[in-house]
């Protein structure tokens, strides 16, 4: 008699601890719940209070149009961003650049969404950025010339100035991380490198667009001056600058005046919006139908369409194939993860 009742206890206790399991397991796969909130990271490439309180107006917006949970984060590195996603594989968002998302995907299999559209454009560049009265006059000056640049991770930033002087024979001198585009300018600004490497975003051209193959700085600095105009926004002339030298314009409106564009690189695929490898295929679309729902709005110019943020105009569906020459310029440079995440 005894035996059956331990028997019949123990019964009751393991389906009472199955249950209470599966009900764990259940609570924890329902993501967007304020228990399970989607994690939605943003690499460090702008001021991070910027992306933050973006990221807010961002995540009040997706969260009023399909009832999910969104939490924003800033991790401290690029590196720190594809980590925080490998380790949320069923509830994160990543709003990546194209070399962090091809780590990321080699790394866990996160899976790319989308990409961003800015101004038109499904590419941006690198900009070679040195002093105004700097000697530096050629790709080739660059060659034992201090080097700063974001972060070892940023495609435009590292990656792909790293091949295209890979390719042209150039090893230049010390490279200095700066931690930023914002802070990369400052540093060619302040003197501190002899040259650096940023994003480079077209201007707008009033009467016409710019168009692959023109300079990068379609202006006359003895003809045209440089301001920042009644709406915030950096100038030369009538032609709004959207380069990163732009988001110095309120601590150095003359930053123009001091930092000029040596040369840009072969186009880059625009910035990522991916997803953990197990992020509900479901939840992913409603999210990204929501997002370009989003990028018609007003708010959006005061979140991720904000100049000061990332800049993107709207996002496209886009392909894991668009990132294969990513992908070959590592191979070109023999560079593994290690070497970037170093």
């Amino acid at each position: 008699m005894m035996f059956k009742k331990f028997l019949s206890v123990s019964f009751v206790s393991l389906v009472v601890l199955g249950l209470l399991s599966f009900s764990a397991v259940m609570a924890q796969s329902e993501i967007g719940t304020p228990e399970n909130p989607i994690q939605v990271y943003f690499v460090p490439s702008v001021e991070a209070q910027v992306i933050v309180s973006g990221g807010e107006v961002m995540a009040a917006a997706l969260n009023e149009a399909t009832g999910l949970t969104f939490e924003v984060a800033v991790p401290a590195s690029y590196a720190a961003t594809v980590e925080a996603m490998c380790a949320s594989p069923d509830n994160s968002i990543g709003f990546i650049p194209a070399a962090g998302y091809v780590i990321a995907n080699n790394r866990c299999g996160v899976e790319v969404g989308a990409a961003a559209v800015r101004r038109g454009w499904p590419v941006y560049w690198a900009a070679y950025i040195v002093a105004r009265d700097s000697d530096i006059y050629t790709f080739a000056d660059l060659e034992g010339r201090t080097w700063g640049y974001p972060d070892a991770a940023s495609t435009s930033g590292f990656i792909v100035p790293s091949a295209e002087m890979g390719a042209a024979g150039i090893t230049p001198g010390e490279g200095i991380q700066t931690g930023g585009h914002n802070q990369t300018v400052q540093a060619v600004y302040d003197g501190e490198v002899d040259f650096g490497t940023t994003f480079y975003s077209p201007p707008v051209m009033p009467g016409g667009a710019w168009g692959i193959g023109d300079l990068p700085e379609p202006y006359d600095l003895s003809i045209d001056e440089s301001y920042v105009g009644e709406d915030g926004n950096l100038y030369v002339g009538d032609i709004q600058i959207l380069d990163a030298r732009q988001n110095l314009r309120e601590t150095a409106p003359d930053v123009i005046d001091q930092v000029r564009i040596l040369r840009i690189s072969a186009p880059i695929p625009n910035d990522t919006m991916s997803f953990g490898p197990d992020f509900p295929e479901e939840t992913r679309q409603e999210i990204i139908d929501a997002l370009l729902a989003f990028s018609e709005t007003e708010e959006w110019a005061q979140s991720i369409g904000s100049e000061d943020f990332y800049g993107w105009s709207s996002i496209v569906p886009i392909e894991d194939s668009a990132f294969d020459p990513v992908r070959l310029q590592f191979e070109i440079l023999g560079m593994t993860e290690d070497d970037i995440f170093s």
